[in-house]
């Protein structure tokens, strides 16, 4: 046990079982401007670990629920974020797989390991403490772990609320890591990097020497281009309207071809078609566009083309395609966090990426 570990394990006696005022940064209505104030912390119930949040990040899903885009997601006020790593504070009846001062990483599709999907190989899902954006409370008596100063409820969201620096999280949804890895770049593996890097190794297994491309270079577009360099993917083609973002880091992570729609007199999907003789092995649609996402499924070969949907899309929006276009042998399928089993598999990915897996 290092220094660090026995500083933060005698901390945390002080304050376990207790409710923790701390900051955190409310959305109290769409669109409006996160106010950070003071909240309350109540200890973890059965089952919950309460975080102390080192790091958070910004995913888009995160802005599209400021905006309220979705009305029936609604709920405010509520702490948004579901990026992040921290340090367990305290842990409620029956956590026996965390205890305080581990290193650990929230994630929003939670694994109970014990439903019919946790037991199965062929998902992610969980009856359980799969991701809901309508849930906004926990599961163990429907209420919330955050309140204002003055006692009023404050909302969850995606199993996570990491905008705060403490949280409480269903112990399905936050898994230990090695303490050596830098928690400053594992909150990325809280959505982003898994949910890229996921689609392109368990959800479509990119073969080596195949071609991919990807629409929509953000950060989950990133992650799939370097899942797929890993896997060794020969043609890695980058859509995107901003060149930027492919002459600063889509060349770190491996594409070999960049194109923007604003500079075609075609159809991207022709375009990809010219260059990859007739279309490529893999598509990533990584925007959340009906637009995008048809023309990522006509970029891909007829035959065996296989198209992972990664975007959020407004709702209720329907699939821009034909029955009949599913005959031609191309498919379409969508993945949520990368097809990773958050407690089992989040683990090893870690490990990888302190390893620097793939690294040429």
């Amino acid at each position: 046990m290092d220094a660090g570990y026995h500083s933060y394990e005698t901390e945390s006696t002080h304050t376990a079982g207790k409710v923790i005022t701390c900051k955190a940064a409310v959305a109290w209505g769409p669109g409006q401007p996160l106010v950070i104030e003071d909240v309350q912390v109540a200890p973890p119930q059965k089952m919950e670990v309460r975080v102390k949040i080192l790091f958070t990040s910004i995913c888009h899903t995160d802005l599209s629920s400021w905006k309220g885009e979705n009305e029936a997601q609604r709920a405010y006020p509520r702490i948004l974020g579901h990026e992040a790593a921290g340090i367990v504070e305290s842990v409620g009846e029956g956590v026996e797989d965390m205890k305080i001062g581990d290193h650990v990483i929230p994630f929003f599709q939670g694994e109970c390991g014990t439903c019919i999907c946790c037991r199965s190989q062929k998902t992610n899902l969980c009856q359980k403490f799969g991701v809901n954006p309508l849930k906004s409370v926990m599961v163990n008596d429907g209420k919330t772990r955050f309140s204002t100063m003055d006692g009023n409820p404050i909302f969850h969201f995606l199993n996570t609320s990491t905008f705060s620096q403490y949280t409480v999280l269903d112990s399905a949804c936050v898994v230990k890591i090695d303490t050596k890895a830098p928690l400053e770049k594992m909150s990325l593996l809280s959505c982003g990097v898994s949910t890229g890097v996921g689609a392109a190794w368990n959800v479509a297994n990119v073969q080596p020497g195949s071609s991919v491309a990807i629409f929509g270079l953000g950060a989950v577009g990133l992650a799939v281009a370097e899942g797929a360099r890993v896997r060794g993917a020969s043609k890695i083609i980058g859509v995107d309207i901003n060149p930027s973002k492919f002459f600063k880091a889509g060349k770190a992570v491996g594409i070999t071809e960049f194109i923007n729609p604003k500079d075609l007199d075609v159809p991207v999907h022709e375009k990809i078609g010219a260059i990859t003789e007739g279309g490529v092995d893999y598509s990533f649609e990584c925007v959340g566009n009906l637009e995008v996402l048809r023309e990522a499924f006509l970029s891909t070969h007829t035959g065996w083309g296989l198209t992972v949907l990664l975007g959020i899309h407004p709702s209720p929006m329907l699939l821009p395609l034909h029955p009949m276009e599913l005959f031609n042998g191309r498919q379409i399928v969508g993945s949520i966090f990368g097809g990773f089993k958050g407690k089992t598999q989040l683990p090893k990915l870690a490990e990888q990426c302190m390893c620097g897996v793939g690294k040429s």
